[in-house]
């Protein structure tokens, strides 16, 4: 069952991702993005009980007036990897953030598990980022046009150590 992440789930969701990174920092993006009120929503794969996936979604500042989201992270437990978790988490994903008014998304992904999903470093092509130009910055318009003409986005600021690492 997929549903939208409850308050009670947050320690469970910190060990989930923990375990599917093999580190603390995804699971540190998440507490800090959820601190500083940049979440839009979160899902949780949730199977007998417990929960065995997670996706986040956090807002991006655009030099445009439409909601554009940033996908990050997107973790399933070890135990449950290649089984379909992730793949249904993200298709609730992007119907929830079509949901909440989201007109195009950026991930910063492996591009052949994203591009399933429609994702492409193409669509990023005029995505001024400090990801701009990686292969693994790969955008999705979720409404007509979200990405024709340059856009210039900034990630918050829970985002600040990848994007030193990147940029």
């Amino acid at each position: 069952m997929i549903r939208h992440v409850r308050p009670a789930d947050h320690a469970a969701i910190a060990q989930l991702v923990k375990d599917a990174f093999g580190q603390a920092d995804e699971a540190d993006l998440v507490a800090q993005l959820r601190a500083d009120g940049d979440v839009v929503f979160e899902l949780v794969a949730e199977e007998e009980g417990e929960l065995c996936g997670h996706i986040l979604f956090s807002r991006l500042w655009a030099n445009r007036s439409e909601l554009y989201g940033a996908l990050a992270p997107l973790a399933v437990t070890p135990a449950r990897q290649g089984q379909g978790v992730g793949s249904r988490l993200m298709r609730a994903g992007l119907e929830n953030a079509r949901e909440f008014g989201c007109h195009g998304l950026l991930v910063l992904g492996d591009p052949a598990y994203y591009g399933r999903f429609g994702f492409s470093a193409e669509a990023a092509r005029q995505v001024k980022s400090p990801f701009q130009g990686l292969e693994a910055f790969q955008a999705l318009a979720l409404e007509d046009a979200a990405f024709s003409g340059p856009l210039h986005v900034a990630y918050p600021s829970a985002f600040a150590a990848d994007i030193a690492g990147h940029g």
